[in-house]
């Protein structure tokens, strides 16, 4: 399968925000507690100025996924230092897309002159987990029982890749 890597758009809104809003409902990779409003989309892309935002296409054009980098931390120390994010469609985890956003976003990084990136991580996600452990990341911090959705309290695990 082909991954046509492309900037998001505005037009993307609507498929953004029914991937993510489906891992809202259905997993704890999302942390809010219900749907977010398309009108989130615009805060995604605000979360993002000035760093890469990809959506990731097959060759019928439908968007599999999306990912982005964003600040750390608006302060100046910490301006080598993103927080990466990409969510893909429930159909199309396991083919690539995943990992095609993630390399990308961390050599668009490294090109901007990052120098770490970091990702959180629901402790109860174990599929991304063990990606950013196959894909050279390592865990570095873990706040315990900091989050609750549906009832369940979990952990936050922090992983860091050195670029």
């Amino acid at each position: 399968m082909k991954i046509y890597l492309k900037a998001l758009a505005p037009e993307d809104a609507a498929d953004v925000m029914d991937i993510f809003n489906y891992y809202v409902e259905n997993t704890f990779a999302a942390y809010p507690d219900s749907k977010l409003p398309l009108e989130f989309f615009d805060v995604l892309l605000l979360m993002t100025g000035g760093y890469p935002a990809l959506t990731a296409r097959n060759d019928e054009e439908a968007l599999m996924g999306f990912g982005f980098l964003r600040p750390y931390n608006p302060m100046p120390a910490f301006l080598k230092t993103a927080e990466i994010t990409y969510f893909v469609r429930p159909e199309f985890t396991g083919k690539g897309v995943g990992r095609a956003l993630h390399d990308y976003l961390l050599q668009f990084g490294k090109q901007m002159g990052l120098h770490t990136v970091l990702a959180n991580v629901s402790s109860l996600n174990e599929e991304s987990i063990r990606f950013h452990l196959r894909n050279g990341f390592t865990e570095c911090g873990r706040f315990k029982e900091v989050a609750e959705k549906k009832g369940r309290t979990f952990d936050v695990v922090y992983f860091q890749k050195i670029l």
